[in-house]
């Protein structure tokens, strides 16, 4: 199965839009409060519900990616995140909106069918770079969704925020039936859906692989999620006491991450995955040293966040095209469980953020994140280099992790 000529373009247009919409939400929460007489403490079950949704995808609808057409899979699953949207439209109240958001992080969690499509429907030696591009269209996604679902409630309401959206969705699932493959992936097995939901806790113990990249790639986004809750955290109380509008536009500096995803995806096609990461925790390592230094110079938070961002989203792209190397054929099996323990490693550390504020202030936030970055970016300069593929001008890739079986 190949993609046709842009059909990256239209797995990351369809990854960016869809996964915008967990994030979109959120700075109408207030009206949704108040429209739906919900408590402000309730309304923020919201969020947790897309991400539940999210995480029941990767774990029940990614590993459908090695066995059904990209085609039916990527429509279907923006079909499911059409009729979220419009059920969470008319939601009377929390409880009906809770079901429909379920059902939006479930739909949004095509971003990462869409990765894994990518990633298997070019030429092996571009596969670093397809993997980015889609990062690229979800981390564009993940940071324009908060201006864009806030100047559209501003407009027309949450409601109607949420039908443009829906809007959207319905043109990228047209566009996505018309242009991607409708054959199943080569070597697609024969056996029940369910054998292959009931074989994925085995892929970890069986690939040594597999379980390094979900530590390392764990590591970083805890520390990616702690530090941008414990920053909402700590500049909404004194001395700063910033608005939930100041605070959104320190999302902006994600715009470094997004710059830099292509570059690196180039650079993992070219040598390898593993000087990638290496180079983009020191990046990441960096930007925390720099939050270390306090909140009170907003120039100097901002640089940090940005290579924070940049650093964690590099590392992410080139670590999931590792994944994926493992074994081509059952890639969409291997990022299920993949992202399954990644998004509940980022989960842990969002609930870690505001205990720690609480406990020590801005300065025990930072500093664990620093640490867990400092420890991310050692285990994957002293992972064997076998553990990775290895290209180079005039090389031969060699898989991740082969003869781990």
């Amino acid at each position: 199965m190949r993609l046709p000529r842009g059909g990256v373009a239209v797995l990351s247009c369809t990854a960016g839009v869809a996964l915008a919409n967990n994030y979109a939400i959120q700075p109408a929460l207030g009206d949704v409060a108040r429209d739906t007489g919900s408590s402000a403490a309730a309304i923020g079950l919201v969020t947790t519900a897309a991400l539940g949704g999210c995480i029941a995808g990767f774990a029940f609808l990614l590993p459908l990616a090695d066995r059904a057409s990209p085609r039916r899979l990527v429509a279907g699953q923006l079909a499911l995140l059409t009729a979220g949207l419009l059920l969470a439209s008319r939601a009377p109240g929390l409880g009906l909106l809770l079901l429909a958001y379920v059902m939006v992080g479930a739909g949004a969690s095509v971003s990462a069918m869409a990765s894994t499509i990518a990633g298997r429907g070019v030429p092996e030696e571009r596969r670093g770079a397809a993997v980015a591009g889609v990062a690229a269209g979800m981390s564009a996604g993940i940071l324009l969704s908060r201006l864009v679902g806030g100047a559209l409630t501003d407009a027309l309401g949450w409601r109607g925020m949420l039908l443009a959206f829906a809007g959207l969705v319905v043109v990228c699932g047209a566009v996505a039936w018309a242009r991607l493959p409708g054959e199943r992936p080569e070597g697609a097995g024969s056996g029940g859906y369910l054998g292959t939901l009931a074989a994925l806790p085995g892929l970890l113990r069986r690939h040594r692989a597999l379980r390094l990249a979900v530590l390392s790639g764990s590591l970083w986004y805890l520390a990616f999620s702690l530090v941008w809750v414990a920053l909402t955290v700590r500049l909404a109380q004194p001395p700063y006491g910033l608005d939930a509008s100041a605070i959104g536009l320190y999302s902006l500096a994600g715009a470094l991450g997004f710059a830099a995803l292509p570059v690196a995806g180039r650079l993992g096609d070219r040598y390898s995955p593993r000087a990638v990461i290496a180079g983009s925790m020191a990046v990441a390592a960096a930007g925390a040293a720099l939050l270390c230094t306090g909140l009170d110079r907003p120039v100097v938070t901002a640089a940090g966040l940005a290579l924070v961002d940049a650093g964690c989203f590099t590392a992410q792209a080139a670590n999931q095209t590792r994944v994926m190397s493992i074994d081509p054929r059952h890639s969409g099996s291997l990022s299920g469980v993949y992202l399954l323990l990644y998004f509940l490693a980022g989960a842990l550390g969002a609930g870690a953020a505001a205990p720690l504020v609480a406990a020590g202030g801005w300065s025990a936030a930072s500093g664990v994140v620093c640490g867990v970055l400092a420890l991310a970016g050692t285990l994957v300069i002293y992972q064997a280099p076998a553990a990775f593929e290895q290209r180079g001008p005039g090389r031969s890739p060699v898989r991740w992790g082969a003869g781990e079986r």
